[in-house]
Formats: C-alpha cells, sequence, structure tokens
C-alpha cells in the first residue's frame, strides 16, 4: 500500500513540475501561486484592441494584485460559503457547461420525438388541406340590404365557375382576402383547429380539384377549392424548424435536466456533482474556460466585498461622508453662486404664500414630501414644483428672479403665478448640497485606504524575469 501511495504522490510531482515548466509563477500573493497563463488572460482580456486606456505589462501588475487581494479578503471573510453565493457561481457556471452534456443525437431523438408526436396527432385528425378559396367579406354588423348584397355577390362568383370561368384568376380578381388573392386564392397547408370551423368543414371533406358551394362562416361567403391533401409533412423537410423551435421554446434544458437525471440515477450520485465533474473535466482541457469560469466566481467575490468595504458603505455611511465634507470642504467650492430652493408655480395667489408657509423651518430634502401632501394629496393638482441647487441657466425662473439675468419665463397652462423659495448660496451649507460628489470621493478614499490595508496584510512578491515573458514565449 505504502509503495502505491508513494507512486502517486511521486506522479503527482512530476505533474506538478511539468505544468510549472510550461506555465511558470508569475507572482505569489498571500502564499498563493499565479500562474503566467491566469495573469496574461486577464491582461489580455482587460487591455484588448479597442480598450480606451491600455496598460502596459508593468502597469497593469499592481491593478492585478490588487485584484488578487480583494478575492483573498473576500475568501477569508468566507464570503464564498454564503449560500447567495454558491447559488449565483453555479447558476454561471451551469451556463458553460450544462450544454456539454447535449450531443446531436440527443437533439437528433428530441427532434424525431417532436415530429413522431406531431404527425401522429395531425395525421389522425385527418391530415392536412392545402385549399383555395375567394372571399366576399361580410361584417358582423352588416345589415340586411348589405348581407344580402354579399350573398348575391357570391352567387355570381360561383355561376361564373360553375360556367368555366378560372379559379385562379377569380379569386384575383374579386377575392377580398388580399393575402391568398395575389397567389390565386392559394392558403397554406392547414390541419384541423386552425381555421374557422365552418370553413375547416367544408374543406376537410372536399377532394382534390373538388370545388365547394358558396359557405358562410363569421369572415364571410367563401367558395373552396382543394387543391392537395395528404398526411403530415415528410421529416427532412421540417427538421430545421423543429430544431429551430427546440432552440426557442428552451427544450434544450429539459434534455439536460434528463440526462443528468438518468446518468444521477445510473451512476448513483447527484446531478450536482455531475455538473462539477464535467467542469473539472472541460477547465483542464481548456484553459481559456477555466479563466473565464475562475473570473466570474472572483468577480462576484470582488464586488461583494468592494460593496461591503467601499461602495454601499460611503454611500449609507452619513457620518463619514459629514466628515469627510467638512474636511474637505475647499474642494467643493462653487466658481458661482447657487441657488438651494425651488421655483414653483401655482393657481391661485394665496397659494404663493401658503407655499412658503409649508416648507419654512423644514430640513431641505423633506420639501418635496411636505408639499406633496399638503398641495397635490388627491387627483386636483394645485401646485408644479422643481426643487433642487441651481446654477445660472438650470431654470428660466431661476435666472430671472435670483440671478436676475433679462430671461424670458414660459407660462405652464393652469398654473399662471410664478414664485421662487430658497436662498441663494456661495458655497454649499454641508455635504447634501454636493452628495453625490462626496460620496465618489470618500468611495475613492475608503477604496485607497482598504488597499493598502490588503498590501500590509498579504505579502505579495513578483517574479520579474517570469514577468518579462508574459505574452512572449
Amino acid at each position: 500500500m505504502r509503495k502505491i501511495l508513494f507512486a502517486a504522490l511521486l506522479l503527482a510531482a512530476m505533474a506538478v513540475s511539468a505544468q510549472t515548466q510550461d506555465d511558470p509563477v508569475v507572482m505569489t500573493i498571500n502564499g498563493q501561486p499565479v500562474l503566467r497563463s491566469e495573469f496574461e488572460y486577464s491582461y489580455n482580456k482587460n487591455n484588448a484592441d479597442g480598450v480606451i486606456d491600455k496598460k502596459s505589462v508593468e502597469e497593469y501588475v499592481d491593478l492585478f494584485v490588487n485584484y488578487k487581494m480583494k478575492v483573498q479578503a473576500a475568501k477569508d471573510a468566507h464570503l464564498d460559503t454564503l449560500k447567495s453565493f454558491k447559488d449565483e457561481f453555479a447558476s454561471y457556471r451551469d451556463q458553460q457547461i450544462r450544454p456539454a452534456f447535449i450531443e446531436d443525437a440527443d437533439l437528433e431523438a428530441e427532434a424525431q420525438r417532436i415530429y413522431a408526436e406531431t404527425k401522429h396527432r395531425i395525421d389522425s385528425l385527418g391530415g392536412m388541406v392545402k385549399p383555395s378559396h375567394i372571399l366576399i367579406m361580410v361584417n358582423q354588423r352588416a345589415t340586411d340590404e348589405q348581407q344580402k348584397a354579399a350573398k348575391e355577390r357570391i352567387d355570381s362568383v360561383y355561376q361564373a365557375l360553375q360556367n368555366g370561368a378560372d379559379f385562379a384568376l377569380m379569386a384575383k380578381k374579386v377575392s377580398d382576402d388580399n393575402g391568398s388573392a395575389r397567389n390565386g386564392g392559394e392558403l397554406p397547408w392547414i390541419t384541423k383547429g386552425q381555421t374557422l370551423p365552418d370553413f375547416e368543414k367544408v374543406a376537410f371533406g372536399l377532394e382534390p380539384g373538388q370545388m365547394s358551394a358558396p359557405v358562410l362562416t363569421q369572415a364571410g361567403w367563401h367558395i373552396i377549392k382543394m387543391m392537395e391533401k395528404g398526411g403530415f409533412f415528410p421529416y427532412d423537410s421540417v427538421r430545421t424548424d423543429i430544431l429551430r423551435f427546440i432552440d426557442q421554446r428552451g427544450l434544450r434544458e429539459a434534455i439536460v435536466d434528463r440526462k443528468l437525471a438518468e446518468l444521477a440515477e445510473k451512476e448513483n450520485t447527484t446531478a450536482e456533482k455531475l455538473l462539477e465533474a464535467k467542469k473539472n473535466e472541460m477547465v483542464a482541457a481548456d484553459s481559456d474556460l477555466k479563466y473565464l469560469i475562475q473570473e466570474y466566481h472572483d468577480g462576484l467575490l470582488a464586488f461583494e466585498i468592494g460593496n461591503q468595504k467601499v461602495w454601499d458603505k460611503a454611500a449609507k455611511d452619513e457620518a463619514g461622508l459629514a466628515a469627510y465634507f467638512k474636511k474637505n470642504k475647499k474642494k467643493y467650492a462653487w466658481e458661482e453662486p447657487r441657488f438651494k430652493g425651488m421655483a414653483y408655480h401655482v393657481k391661485v395667489k394665496d397659494d404663493v404664500k401658503a407655499v412658503k408657509k409649508a416648507v419654512k423651518g423644514l430640513p431641505f430634502d423633506q420639501w418635496a414630501d411636505k408639499l406633496r401632501t399638503t398641495f397635490n394629496n388627491d387627483s386636483v393638482l394645485r401646485i408644479r414644483v422643481e426643487k433642487g441647487i441651481f446654477k445660472k441657466g438650470d431654470n428660466a425662473l431661476v435666472d430671472r428672479e435670483i440671478f436676475k439675468k433679462d430671461t424670458t419665463v414660459k407660462a405652464l397652462e393652469k398654473f399662471p403665478i410664478d414664485a421662487v423659495y430658497g436662498k441663494k448660496l456661495k458655497a454649499p451649507e454641508n455635504y447634501q448640497d454636493v452628495r453625490g460628489q462626496v460620496v465618489v470621493d470618500y468611495q475613492e478614499q475608503l477604496e485607497k485606504e482598504w488597499v493598502a490595508d490588503l498590501r500590509r496584510r498579504y505579502a505579495v512578491k513578483v517574479d520579474e524575469e517570469v514577468l518579462k515573458t508574459v505574452n512572449k514565449h
């Protein structure tokens, strides 16, 4: 037993050695090796033709290292053990792996099955017919006089046909079914249940070459001539359509489910284990697929840890945003004054003061709710309001009333009285006045601090000699 185990370990070591020679380690991060092929995959994908901010290999190293450290931080936080992560990653993995369980023979078998079922159903109902018809339309609400005129017209057409008139020429000349009239009245092949019951009853009773007397349906009066009758189409003539149907209806997934269930029962395992085994088999043979799946795996982790440490954290950290703004207030100075308030339009003069009274003393971010509940709380609108922080040129009414520009304000229909309320500011009062900018800047600071902490936590070693061989071996 010891000899067998030793031999197995020796073979494994030899395999690793061979891989390392062909694909050397370009860097280690927290003791984890990164092969040159993985770095190349990431570099080439993110610096392909068309990328605006292309990096050199040396410039890309820091970006790659930062990314891998975030992934490691997510793993250290056990985010990869969460059910939500496992489910989302498994869904992506399945998109890449499940199609491999379908072979051409499986699709062909499914197409044959669908064909056989369809053929049996159609043939058991009487097969298919290819009729031509001439239609004289009768509106459902036609008067007695209009109905009589339509009947006289169809009888006249029928009499002409009885006297030897050519059916196709007559259809082109008089039929109200413009689509079929262009083809001499010819309709496509039909099966029972595809058309009007009264039309169908007569059509399926005709023999090829036979013509019916006038038939009344919901659409009007028809004269039907049977062109051909037969069973369902031959398989080869509809195979392409059936394969398209399989794709459109998502039936490939049903085939995979069926195959996985059969294999799982046969091998006494689970579909999940079969999918994971297939993934391992495929990525061992295709490095691009390996790194594509790993990229999604790591990307999910980096995104989640980034949200926790930077993006969501910054957006929700009101105290942190306020402190950052206070410390960097000069950074957000305006070149010109702004107006913090609202431009509004009312129907009656008394509402000009009523609006000001309603919001006076309230925090700016509560104005909108107060105005809505006070003035526009039912189906009748009393005011129209535009609230915000305005610079010159943003709003004509603000330009005229606050910035004293000679500008024309277009009157609003039904709201003829214009007014403004608020205050003119030389600089932002607090971070809420420039919240969007502060959030972005605060996120950038948190990102820098987090990366610096990761650099302290995780040892990084880059093999400069291997790095020189990237894309050059």
